[in-house]
């Protein structure tokens, strides 16, 4: 079930009225219940999954908190991520790891061949994996008291707006508005529906817009010139934005019209002025994991600058597998833990440039021209991140230029109206203004105060995505991971 697809919106309507008729308990078993539901219309089946993570750290999460030695502690933490991790493994990596091993004793002249599963992976799995591995970590350390009740742990793992692609909520942040009764006011509800209008618009008429000339390229990068690979490269740096940060802007706003809070994901991100400032406002709740349970564990910055570089480089691989079993990821990884060590490095070096070519004068234009580079390293990244192999990868990088050639016509082929293609540049020229206003909140125009012109943008809002809108199946990019 699609947040962008009418079945989804019967299913609220009918949620959200029977969750205002209840209180308490009652409340809760219904919208546990929901959740499952909600899971259950991709494979129905892999609930098993959900019911094993909810059940067995729950449990552990009890047993830590009763352990009397620090010995037995770390046991029932190693049972729960053990489990967690093992299913990340057998569902996600199993083939990956039996593929690469097949391929390196073919390389060296053995014959192993690795049998590999033929199993599904579960949507969204390593989402609720992770958040149930910072519950158990966080009570480990101390940071949370372990939950007793049960129902309450299902639905902290099991929340449907966000259980398939996030954010991932921490259990200090979430777990406590299932203590009490949600807070649901008419304001609430207003900015609810504004902020899940606006996911629908970056998704639907943006993100699917783009995806179809996207596809096409990158699924025979040969044929096409520079120009078409630079263009579907961009287009894809807009798609995946616009994809994701949907849908955690739809995930926040049905949250919040069910009185509940969920983390902002997404600040801006492509406003970013440096690497390190790019993983400051993109996918937030997954940064902010792999520094607290990964980064930090591993010494962080508070050890030798060598052994700080591997830190930071181990973080990134990892980060890059966590989005999927393919060596595109880990390489798309290992890009931005290069930039991140290149840009420490070279710290210094850069500002006795800056200083000398006294560009301190016109830091507008310093601002400007960070951004383009942060923006245009970021893309190349992409590229690793959207392409079928390392060997494609390559080829595209290598073959922006010369340009050639550019042939409007193609864009009809890509399924981009060629009629559209004037509303859907100012569509994602919008984007970036919206998006600068909700990151500068004091530059918003004071006509946004009347009534009357923030309906009207809501509106049209609401008639571009039925006139421009993509209608269909069409998944959101996260949720293979």
């Amino acid at each position: 079930m699609l947040f962008n697809s009418f079945q989804f919106l019967y299913f609220f309507i009918v949620v959200w009225v029977a969750f205002l008729a209840m209180r308490g308990t009652p409340r809760k078993v219904f919208l546990l219940v929901a959740s499952y539901y909600f899971y259950m219309c991709w494979n129905a089946k892999y609930i098993l999954v959900i019911l094993a993570i909810t059940l067995i750290d729950y449990v552990a999460g009890i047993q830590i908190e009763q352990a009397k030695t620090s010995g037995l502690r770390r046991i029932y933490l190693g049972v729960s991520l053990f489990c967690n991790l093992g299913l990340l493994v057998v569902f996600k990596y199993f083939n990956f790891l039996a593929g690469t091993i097949s391929s390196l004793a073919s390389n060296a002249g053995m014959g192993l061949d690795v049998p590999l599963l033929n199993i599904i992976l579960p949507v969204g799995l390593s989402f609720h994996t992770f958040q149930a591995m910072s519950y158990t970590l966080d009570l480990y350390k101390g940071k949370v008291p372990a939950e007793r009740n049960f129902l309450n742990y299902a639905l902290y793992v099991a929340f449907f707006p966000q259980m398939v692609a996030g954010p991932i909520e921490r259990p200090n942040q979430l777990l406590p508005q299932f203590h009490r009764e949600p807070e649901i006011t008419a304001e609430k509800i207003k900015s609810g529906v504004a902020q899940t209008l606006w996911g629908l618009f970056k998704k639907m008429v943006i993100a699917d817009s783009l995806a179809s000339f996207v596809n096409m390229v990158y699924a025979s990068p040969q044929q096409f010139n520079g120009v078409y690979l630079l263009l579907a490269t961009c287009f894809f740096a807009l798609q995946i934005y616009c994809d994701f940060s949907g849908y955690s802007d739809i995930a926040l706003g049905i949250a919040r019209i069910m009185g509940y809070e969920l983390r902002i994901n997404f600040q801006q991100p492509y406003f970013s002025r440096s690497i390190g400032e790019f993983w400051r406002r993109w996918h937030i709740s997954l940064s902010s994991w792999f520094r607290d349970y990964v980064y930090i564990p591993l010494g962080g910055n508070r050890v030798s600058k060598s052994r700080h570089y591997l830190n930071l480089m181990a973080t990134f691989a990892i980060s890059g597998l966590w989005h999927g079993a393919s060596w595109t990821f880990v390489m798309w990884g290992i890009l931005h833990g290069s930039y991140q060590i290149m840009s420490q490095m070279t710290q210094g070096l850069r500002s006795k440039v800056s200083h000398v070519l006294g560009l301190e004068r016109f830091p507008r234009l310093v601002a400007v021209l960070q951004v383009f580079v942060t923006f245009t390293l970021v893309t190349i990244a992409w590229v690793f991140f959207r392409a079928s192999s390392i060997q494609s990868a390559f080829y595209i990088i290598t073959h922006f230029f010369p340009l050639g050639h550019f042939e409007s016509a193609t864009l009809s082929v890509g399924k981009i109206p060629r009629a559209n293609t004037p509303f859907l540049a100012v569509f994602i020229a919008l984007l970036f203004v919206v998006e600068w206003l909700i990151a500068h909140p004091s530059k918003i125009p004071t006509i946004w105060r009347f009534g009357a012109f923030r309906k009207a943008c809501y509106y049209s809002c609401a008639f571009s995505l039925v006139f421009f809108g993509v209608f269909g199946h069409t998944d959101f990019i996260y949720f293979q991971f």
